[in-house]
């Protein structure tokens, strides 16, 4: 694990070998440095010192913990992301994981249950079954046809770890099962704090269908528009959305449009689309659309969701969070345990801890 680590903490800082080996001290050689990265030597404390030093992580990061790897890997991230970037995106997400599996191993939470076993499925045949699949996971989890108040909180009910923290300007997020030293897989979803409301909750729920639907039974429709057809449903139900908007409209006011992607919490150009997959907008509506006043809504969100409004009030993780204030109530961990975890002052937490005083 030392030399996974050791070559991650490299490509994060861009580093070469010989790069790394001039700045580290006490010296070390280029060849030393492949040998370290391909487990067959360990450094002495000192060298490890100076790595950690010169690579600007922690000995903890290097020396590793319960992360061994991250299988099916899949980045949001935009075209011009580096091999740096993604090193960057994967060290945070590592240094955020180890703390959270490391406080339910303390507070003794595992749980084996496979959430989405029985809705699983290999494949679907079409867009109708999409749908249906969609409407099918709302039934089961008993969600009705309402827009959902957090997709954060959803998943993470449903035993998913969300983690949202600052990544690469290049990157939104990443999803991954994450392979431990001990223990069964873990899956987790990160998204990029900087990512806005509207983006997040289509990316939660388009990386729910990933764990729901392996593939299609159609070559004319590729695997990714289909989760993205999948999230749609799943956030815009066509019984609610046809409700709210009427059937077979001819055409559709801006002022409309922006109330529906504030009730169902999605971006503007989601929901044209959406208008179109359920029929209330012709297909030649919706071209239309993407080619007028609406061409530039798929790079520039209009009228967006600010912080801490509407849906943007809620759709942040929280788990993480009370998982370390109850280990923290019961005198598992330190306040400087929790305030290194939280990324808290110290003096926050203790005073977190013992609530106002009478001044």
């Amino acid at each position: 694990m030392f030399g996974q680590r050791l070559r991650l903490a490299r490509k994060r800082a861009g580093l070469s070998m010989q790069a790394l080996a001039e700045c580290a001290s006490p010296g070390v050689s280029a060849q030393a440095i492949s040998k370290y990265e391909a487990g067959k030597m360990m450094p002495s404390s000192a060298v490890l010192v100076g790595l950690s030093k010169a690579l600007g992580v922690s000995l903890d990061f290097l020396l590793g913990g319960q992360v061994v790897a991250f299988e099916a890997l899949e980045w949001r991230k935009t075209s011009k992301a580096s091999a740096q970037d993604r090193a960057m995106a994967e060290a945070v997400v590592i240094q955020r994981l180890e703390d959270y599996l490391a406080i339910e191993d303390i507070l003794d939470l595992h749980s084996d249950a496979d959430p989405f076993a029985e809705l699983r499925i290999d494949q679907l045949e079409g867009r109708d079954a999409i749908d249906g699949k969609a409407s099918e996971v709302r039934r089961k989890w008993k969600l009705g046809i309402d827009p959902i108040p957090s997709m954060t909180a959803l998943l993470e009910d449903k035993g998913l770890k969300v983690i949202e923290t600052d990544l690469p300007e290049r990157i939104n997020g990443m999803a991954c099962q994450v392979e431990r030293t001990d223990g069964p897989p873990t899956e987790v979803i990160v998204v990029a704090r900087k990512t806005n409301v509207e983006r997040k909750r289509f990316n939660l729920a388009h990386e729910l269908a990933h764990r729901i639907i392996a593939d299609t039974d159609n070559a004319a429709l590729r695997l990714e528009p289909a989760m993205n057809r999948f999230a749609g449903a799943f956030l815009m139900p066509r019984e609610h959305l046809i409700a709210e908007a009427g059937q077979d409209r001819h055409g559709m006011t801006w002022h409309e449009i922006m109330r529906l992607k504030r009730t169902y919490g999605v971006s503007a150009a989601a929901m044209l689309v959406r208008l179109g997959q359920v029929g209330i907008l012709s297909r030649a509506a919706v071209e239309y659309a993407f080619k007028t006043y609406a061409r530039g809504w798929r790079k520039d969100e209009p009228e967006p969701i600010e912080s801490g409004e509407g849906f943007a009030a809620f759709e942040a993780p929280q788990r993480f969070e009370r998982l370390v204030w109850r280990a923290l109530g019961e005198e598992l961990i330190s306040p400087v345990r929790a305030a290194q975890m939280l990324g808290l002052p110290l003096n926050i937490i203790e005073r977190e801890i013992r609530g106002p005083r009478d001044r």
